[in-house]
This record gives C-alpha cells, sequence and structure tokens, in this order.
C-alpha cells in the first residue's frame, strides 16, 4: 500500500528535511514507486505537484527538495497501487472545492466493495478506491451540513462516522485539509511528533542526514509532522490507536 506524510505549524514552515526522507521511500529505501504527490497551502491557494514517477527519480521531487515552500497545512503521498493503474490522474492527493475553499485529501489503504452512488458535484476523474472514497466524504459533508461551513467541532463529529464507515471497507489511513485544520484517521499505522521549543536536532532514518531545528525556528514556532512509519531514528513518535481521528490545529492535537 501507499504512505503519508502531512505537516501542521502554528508559522509557516518548509518540509524539505521530511519530505527528503519520505521520497526516498517511494523506490529507494521502499518499493512505493507507483507515482507521488504534496500539497502545500498557502493563504487561500494550494500548490499542488504530481507525478506518475516514482520519487526517487522525479525531476519534480527533486524540485520540491530543493525549494523550501513554507506553508501551515501540507500532505503529502508516495503510491503503490492497489487499485487503479500507474496514471497522473491517479496520483494522490487530490484536490477539490467545498464552501468556498480547497479540500486536499490522500489515503493509504485498500476499500473493498466500497461502491457509494454520487449523487452530487463530486465525481472521481482517476480509477482508485481513494478518489472515491475523497468524493463521497465531500459529498457527505455537504449533504450533511449544507452550504456552509460548521463549527470545527460538529465537522469532526461528521468526520468521524464517516472515517468509520468507510473503514468497514478496508484500511482507510487518510490525511484531508482544507488549510486551516489537518484531520488524520489511521486503521492501521500512523504516527505522529509535535516539535516545539526547546528544539533538537533529528536524525532520517532513510538518509544519513542531520538537521538542528534550535537553528532554524524560533522558541514560538510548533511543527506537527504525521507520517505511516517515522521518519526519524532519534525521536520519540507517538503511535495512533486504530480506529482513532486526530485533528491538528496551529501544530497541536485538538482534544
Amino acid at each position: 500500500m501507499c504512505q503519508l506524510l502531512g505537516m501542521n505549524c502554528n508559522t509557516p514552515t518548509d518540509i524539505v528535511f521530511s519530505f527528503t526522507g519520505f521520497a526516498n521511500r517511494g523506490g529507494l529505501t521502499d518499493h512505493h514507486s507507483d507515482g507521488w504527490g504534496i500539497a502545500f497551502f498557502e493563504g487561500s491557494g494550494v500548490r499542488h505537484f504530481v507525478d506518475y514517477q516514482s520519487a526517487i527519480t522525479s525531476p519534480v521531487a527533486e524540485l520540491i527538495k530543493s525549494c523550501p515552500i513554507k506553508s501551515q497545512h501540507v500532505i503529502a503521498h508516495i503510491r503503490k497501487a492497489t487499485q487503479g493503474r500507474v496514471s497522473l490522474a491517479n496520483c494522490h492527493p487530490f484536490v477539490r472545492e467545498l464552501w468556498g475553499r480547497y479540500w486536499v485529501f490522500a489515503h493509504n489503504g485498500d476499500l473493498k466493495n466500497f461502491t457509494p452512488t454520487l449523487h452530487g458535484p463530486y465525481r472521481p476523474v482517476g480509477t482508485t478506491d481513494s478518489e472515491l472514497a475523497f468524493c463521497y466524504l465531500l459529498q457527505q459533508l455537504r449533504n450533511r451540513f449544507g452550504e456552509n461551513l460548521p463549527p470545527l467541532a460538529d465537522l469532526t463529529q461528521e468526520l468521524r462516522e464517516l472515517t468509520h464507515y468507510i473503514a468497514g471497507h478496508g484500511p482507510f489511513n487518510m490525511l484531508l485539509s482544507d488549510g486551516s485544520a489537518l484531520f488524520s484517521h489511521c486503521s492501521t499505522n500512523l504516527y505522529y511528533i509535535i516539535r516545539q521549543h526547546p528544539f533538537a536536532s533529528a536524525h532520517l532514518s532513510d538518509q544519513d542526514i542531520s538537521v538542528d531545528f534550535s537553528e532554524v525556528t524560533t522558541s514560538k514556532d510548533r511543527v506537527a509532522v504525521i507520517v505511516t512509519q517515522p521518519l526519524t531514528t532519534n525521536e520519540t513518535w507517538t503511535q495512533f490507536q486504530q480506529g482513532e481521528l486526530k485533528v491538528f490545529v496551529d501544530g497541536a492535537v485538538v482534544e
């Protein structure tokens, strides 16, 4: 299956360090070589990059590694195809509009016998179970809340119910963001870490690279990183419980 990477911060931050290690799993240190993608929120806009080439060979991935794009919300994905052929249309993350804002979604898992009826404006372009699940999520949110963005607590509760239903068809590890919060659901494997003052050094597990975050941050910075498998060897990552949905705002978990 695929792997996920998300970042949520209280101030715009680049993801170069984490993405460098993560991209190596797209064909070098792991076998997720059927495409990749990444999306950065910037205000109300989204910078969206996808490629059907593996992350380890893609020139676009090299651009992301060398270009410190800063964002408070980032979602990235490396693909190991289970449903749908290797193609640009099947690369995560996917982007759609709801309530006048972009929503970005990526999924790791394999849904079986998941054939919801889509009757609204959301339709898959590709042939993955993931994009189908994303369209279904947005359709149900619009059906539930109409034309107005609901309070975060109400939105979170609805997403808990929807992710529980979808996960009944197979593993549904997912990241979802509208640029104000990052929603993370775990069926099998998902970990997170919150980096904040006092910052320390971190060493990648997929490449011999270290960074001393105390040299590139301020005492007010806070960064949450969510990933399928821990990215570093010398930090303590917290594992999600199976079936758990967590919400991150400003680099912290919203209880």
